[in-house]
């Protein structure tokens, strides 16, 4: 009974084992990461999406486009736009991401992305790879960078989500056995532990952080979130002056809101779909996903975007001009910190946090009784400018110490 099912599952399976194992070698390979200053011309690939990202896209390339007018002048960066990746074309092509539109992210160094649908089954759309899933892995976009900063809460949280592995590495492959029985996996590899972890520990090491919290189900998930676990422990060794901490996902979102406990976080490690679901509960701590940018980071290429995805009722109800710009504009601050202008970037993400967390001067709501996504970008763009910036911002944080 049910034997031509088993050998099909069986195959199937297979075929998932080779082509996990031949990604293993190529990770083997430990290429270097790209020295972005040594090169003759940084080209940025601004890219729309769908949705309400052409909107928010447009004013984060603003924002851009001003703190590196210099750099672009003398035809040091080229902000280079990229067409193509919307549903409609996706689903006409029946790819994750067309080969065109493919062919030119390859030819950027960096990508700054607005968000984009992915098709759902149940909604009558075909069965396309999640965009976003399929990029980080065609570029081995391996480590998933969120910060949530919430000053008045002494929050500075910085998250490392593995982005290649995990139950979203196969999300599209996962196989209905009979009518009655449908299998997902998920994969977990060392090599892919490794390389996250160690970021993770590095990033803190460099910001001066003193602690690194693992966060897994290793107690029930015991094969795979047994060995992310294992690998964090080998590496934390290499650590001595960095604190290691392990939690389970469960324990861990009710922790984020525990006022007595939140502070002490730093620098969180994870993998992929506990880092999607953490980072989504710390950003609306900080004011909502809309608030929150990212980072997609692998040797050679990287992509930065928003959190969140690409609400096609705001479109639909003509509200996409109110859509919050700020988790791409915050991207963009990691892009500049990512290619070598840290100035840049900390200034604009001081802009960032006067605007949306201490002055509030100009408010969106997502409707017509706020202010627009290019009304906002303004003040953005008035406030990184100022020339007292660094003194106005600390006046706030004394401020807010004062209280």
């Amino acid at each position: 009974m049910y034997r031509q099912e088993i050998e099909a599952a069986k195959a199937h399976f297979a075929r998932i084992l080779e082509a996990q194992l031949q990604r293993i070698e190529g990770m083997k390979q430990n290429e270097s990461f790209i020295d972005y200053q040594k090169l003759d011309k940084i080209v940025i690939g601004i890219v729309g999406g769908d949705g309400i990202g052409p909107y928010i896209a447009a004013q984060a390339e603003r924002v851009l486009a001003a703190l590196l007018a210099d750099q672009i002048n003398a035809g040091r960066i080229e902000l280079r736009t990229i067409e193509g990746l919307t549903i409609e074309n996706r689903i006409a092509k029946m790819q994750a991401i067309p080969d065109e539109v493919m062919g030119e992210l390859r030819q950027c160094h960096v990508v700054l992305k607005g968000p984009t649908t992915t098709p759902d089954q149940s909604a009558g759309m075909p069965n396309i790879e999640s965009a976003n899933v399929y990029m980080r892995r065609a570029f081995d976009l391996f480590a998933n960078i969120r910060p949530v900063r919430v000053p008045e809460l002494n929050i500075d949280w910085m998250f490392f989500r593995e982005n290649t592995e995990g139950e979203y590495a196969l999300g599209s492959q996962g196989l209905s056995v009979t009518p009655d029985l449908a299998v997902d996996f998920k994969v977990t590899t060392t090599q892919g532990c490794r390389r996250i972890i160690r970021a993770a520990f590095e990033y803190a090491r460099l910001h001066g952080k003193k602690r690194v919290t693992v966060v897994t189900k290793a107690n029930v998930i015991k094969t795979t979130d047994g060995k992310f676990l294992s690998v964090a422990k080998e590496i934390a060794k290499e650590y001595p002056d960095i604190v290691c901490d392990d939690w389970y996902i469960d324990i861990m979102t009710a922790k984020l809101i525990d006022p007595s406990r939140r502070s002490e976080f730093q620098v969180l490690v994870m993998p992929n779909l506990y880092g999607d679901i953490l980072t989504d509960e710390a950003a609306q701590i900080q004011g909502g996903v809309g608030t929150a940018g990212s980072a997609n980071v692998g040797t050679r290429y990287a992509m930065f975007e928003a959190i969140h995805g690409s609400a096609p009722r705001m479109v639909a109800e003509g509200r996409a001009v109110y859509a919050d710009p700020s988790s791409l504009i915050k991207a963009g601050a990691m892009l500049l910190e990512h290619i070598g202008f840290r100035q840049e970037a900390d200034r604009l993400q001081m802009a960032l946090d006067i605007c949306s967390q201490f002055e509030r001067k100009v408010v969106l709501t997502g409707r017509g009784d706020g202010a627009t996504n290019e009304a906002y970008t303004d003040y953005i763009l008035e406030t990184v400018a100022l020339p007292n910036l660094g003194e106005r911002y600390q006046g706030f944080l004394d401020q807010l110490r004062s209280q």
